[in-house]
């Protein structure tokens, strides 16, 4: 535990060294800065993993003051055993050149055009490296690994000085140095940095395609109750996958060697974001399969695939009311059960997209398929429309595993309550777990926001509630489908829930003192009134009209 708090604090010193580098050069808080960041981060971490990986292939070359220079002694002199050395690297691990590390940059950095050589150096590294480490768009095209960075700077005779500051504070820290453990463990804890990186990113209103961040203790619960025994060659998916914090939390309960990751979202800084998360979970192998696109409106993986594990925490809210009438046409009829939202003559942001994300993921499982979907807890009570067509379906066809109401304000940058449906296609008809945690957890402060935190017991007691199907009073209850049913379909536990009435046996003599008690007591309050009554006519009759 020490090693990650020591390992996250010197990360984000890494990632404020380099705000600092775009803040002096004018691009604080600008567009750009969240692409130079990421990719510098991307560029700086994929260069200790090579040098980290070479050296444990090659130990005679791995003094690190002599690194570099026996590196390019060897490229240089002995290009077979360099070739082959490249071949033995795992598929995670980039193939570099000597003079793409991030040594080689710094000691020639006083060259002349030395931005045109930086952005040369990261154009090739993604050139080379782009069966791997490349998005695909819907269509198949391909994106860059690394942006040109230089162009961002809009005084040429700055660029430069730029890149040279990048190399600098890059060159001041290394991974491998104090952290070469965690090359090969697994970066749970680096769901903190991912959240430090977006959080200047990311308004509070979200605004359009915005990336919400699943608080960690949410995404753990998830993947405990979704994953139970021995699973192998899993299909997982997320089809609004953000930065993947839901995806990672799923593979590392499964097993990142055990598990094939999917996923689709239309924002470009989320794809970005997903790639290095999936870079340093070992999970390099699913990059390939990391697709931007609008799921909605053009799904990749529609009639390709279908999952073994889905989870998403969709965008509730969002205007879609320009391919709404793609939509609503024959070719989705299947896939959208319940229909469609209308388009509302106000406020067309307020269009629940969530709803189609539900009957699409419903429609993208397996036969054996699980699924977890974060959704606004007014779904699980809605008397009518959309959500109870979803939630009669789900019941019907015995795919309901169970509901956890989450605390309010879990999630910092909304205030919306939220629950997780459970969704198994096996589950049957019996024993459906609703559970109201809605009372867990600890109120802290987080800048101008209140959130809901979750212990470590509690996010337990959650789990193994589940898992055992337990009845707790005023936590869970245990229902089958007629049970639901008679409810209206109602999936909220609060509603099950016995009422207690609380009986005390008493004594005849103690009866009559109660009664006489209450009986003094209403002629004490009749004898105030009436006095009151007395006093409000004395008053109403010495009132006399004046004219002003």
């Amino acid at each position: 535990m020490t090693h990650d708090i020591t390992y996250t604090t010197k990360t984000k010193q890494l990632i404020d060294s380099l705000k600092s580098v775009c803040a002096n050069y004018g691009l604080g808080n600008d567009g750009n800065e969240f692409k130079i960041i990421t990719q510098v981060f991307l560029y700086k971490f994929l260069n200790d993993k090579f040098r980290f990986e070479v050296k444990r292939l090659r130990p005679e070359i791995a003094d690190n003051k002599e690194f570099y220079q026996n590196l390019k002694n060897l490229y240089d002199t002995q290009s077979d055993k360099y070739e082959l050395l490249m071949d033995l690297l795992d598929e995670n691990v980039p193939r570099l050149k000597p003079h793409q590390l991030i040594s080689h940059l710094y000691n020639t950095q006083n060259s002349d055009d030395f931005a045109q050589t930086f952005d040369d150096t990261l154009r090739d590294i993604g050139v080379e490296n782009a069966d791997v480490f490349s998005i695909k768009s819907f269509s198949g095209a391909k994106d860059r690994l690394f942006d040109e960075l230089s162009n961002y700077i809009t005084d040429s005779s700055q660029r430069d000085d730029f890149c040279k500051a990048l190399v600098n504070k890059l060159f001041e820290f290394s991974f491998e140095e104090s952290f070469e453990d965690y090359f090969t463990e697994k970066y749970d804890f680096f769901k903190d940095i991912f959240e430090y990186l977006i959080k200047d990113y990311n308004s509070d209103s979200g605004g359009k395609y915005a990336e919400y961040y699943t608080p960690n203790a949410v995404a753990r619960i998830i993947a405990n109750i979704l994953v139970e025994g021995d699973v192998k060659k899993a299909r997982c998916y997320d089809p609004s996958v953000g930065s993947g914090s839901l995806l990672m939390s799923l593979a590392h309960n499964i097993g990142e060697d055990r598990c094939t990751i999917y996923s689709e979202d239309i924002s470009q800084k989320s794809s970005t974001m997903l790639r290095l998360n999936l870079i340093l979970n070992n999970l390099t192998h699913s990059i390939p399969n990391v697709i931007k696109t609008n799921t909605i409106a053009q799904p990749y993986y529609l009639e390709k695939q279908k999952f073994d594990y889905i989870v998403s925490n969709p965008p509730f809210k969002l205007d879609f009311s320009d391919f709404r009438e793609h939509l609503d046409t024959d070719r989705f009829k299947e896939r959208f059960f319940a229909g469609i939202p209308k388009v509302p003559k106000a406020k067309k942001e307020s269009m629940a997209i969530y709803l189609l994300f539900i009957q699409h993921i419903m429609y993208s499982l397996s036969e054996n398929g699980k699924a977890a979907i974060v959704v606004p807890t007014g779904f699980i009570t809605a008397q009518s429309g959309i959500e109870k067509k979803i939630r009669e379906r789900l019941i019907d066809k015995g795919w309901l595993r169970g509901i956890v109401s989450m605390p309010s304000n879990i999630f910092a940058s909304t205030g919306t309550n939220v629950s997780v449906i459970f969704i198994d296609k096996q589950a049957g008809r019996e024993q459906i777990v609703l559970m109201d945690a809605s009372k867990l957890g600890e109120t802290v402060k987080e800048g101008k926001n209140q959130r809901t935190v979750l212990t470590r017991e509690e996010e337990a007691r959650i789990v193994n509630t589940f898992h055992n199907k337990e009845v707790v009073e005023d936590l869970s209850v245990i229902v089958n489908a007629d049970e639901v049913k008679e409810k209206n379909y109602s999936f909220s536990a609060g509603q099950y829930f016995e009422v207690k009435i609380e009986y005390v046996d008493i004594t005849p003599e103690e009866f009559s003192d109660k009664m006489n008690g209450f009986e003094t007591r209403l002629a004490e309050l009749f004898k105030e009134g009436n006095k009151l009554d007395v006093e409000i006519q004395k008053q109403l009759k010495g009132l006399e009209y004046e004219r002003n």
